[in-house]
């Protein structure tokens, strides 16, 4: 449990750390540009390939993906919640589509991942990367191309349906980088020293940029802007009431391993998504509301870890 918190706390030193080199003038909007685009472009894409190619064997793969159906049909049923819950609080046109995603998915690698082993040890990484597949499948296609919609909403642009536009917005290098992984695993391709190393010093760049992005993110905002009104609000009710609950209540009818079933219901209540500033700022969505949102979901996280432990245990 202190691990858990000591995580959460060098995620906030990071933060800040760009928050005060901004306030330093060393970054600025163009820094936090070019930071965003390495992350989504190169960092990410290469993290999700490694993910998928050293963390999991063929043969742990297939034994596992019997359980998906669990985390899979949550985060189905956590969305369609939140179209509804999106229309009861009538969260405004424009911020609609990242109220859904931050709603949905969570932060299942950044700190769920340390987290989890930080509270069931090493024994806990395979079914945390289970919820792992299921959240970025969703994050990385029907989640990028509702940021995207934002932007074209808030501008009175109908979305395109195109199968153009459905491959070149929806297969995001991110994904790309994710499924890429994936046939990579399956296939069992060795993954030759040199591209592995490659892979490892670009992808480490993920979570330290991404990290300073939203520090300076925070600072342009202003800490006095950041805002818990009543759309940041139904995110955290998405993030620490909805999706857990849903996974518990669905365990009833999908029975799993006690084990996996928790790690499913921590995986479930993380925080937002570490990339969605980033993103927000990428596709013009409301980089305010995704900001405030993130801040708030880390900070409330402190107070809720204790509460899921005691569901827990």
């Amino acid at each position: 449990m202190l691990e858990a918190y000591l995580n959460i706390l060098v995620i906030f030193a990071v933060m800040l750390v760009g928050y005060v080199l901004t306030w330093r003038k060393w970054f600025d909007n163009h820094i936090a540009d070019v930071f965003s685009k390495l992350v989504l472009n190169i960092a990410l894409p290469l993290n999700m390939f490694l993910n998928m190619t050293e963390r999991f064997t063929k043969a742990e793969f297939l034994e596992l993906f019997r359980g998906i159906l669990l985390p899979a049909l949550s985060i189905v049923i956590t969305y369609l919640i939140s179209i509804g819950y999106a229309k009861l609080i009538r969260v405004p046109i424009g911020r609609q589509g990242a109220f859904k995603v931050m709603f949905t998915a969570s932060n299942t690698i950044f700190m769920g991942l340390p987290v989890n082993i930080a509270v069931f040890g090493e024994k806990a990484i395979p079914y945390a990367l289970l919820y792992y597949i299921c959240n970025t499948t969703f994050f990385f296609t029907i989640g990028i191309y509702l940021i995207q919609r934002d932007n074209l909403t808030a501008h009175h642009t109908p979305p395109s349906f195109s199968f153009r536009f459905i491959v070149r917005k929806l297969l995001s290098p991110a994904l790309l980088g994710f499924f890429i992984g994936l046939c990579w695993m399956l296939l069992e391709i060795p993954l030759a020293a040199p591209l592995r190393d490659f892979a490892h010093y670009l992808s480490q760049l993920t979570t330290p940029l991404s990290l300073f992005v939203i520090g300076i993110i925070i600072y342009q905002t202003g800490l006095k802007n950041l805002t818990l009104d009543k759309d940041t609000i139904g995110v955290l009710v998405g993030r620490y009431l909805v999706s857990p609950l849903v996974i518990i209540l669905l365990s009833k009818v999908i029975p799993v391993p006690t084990l996996m079933l928790n790690v499913f219901i921590l995986q479930s209540a993380m925080p937002v998504q570490n990339s969605m500033p980033i993103l927000a700022k990428g596709y013009g969505a409301d980089e305010t509301f995704v900001t405030s949102s993130l801040v708030y979901s880390i900070v409330g996280y402190l107070f809720v870890i204790l509460v899921l432990l005691q569901v827990i245990y």
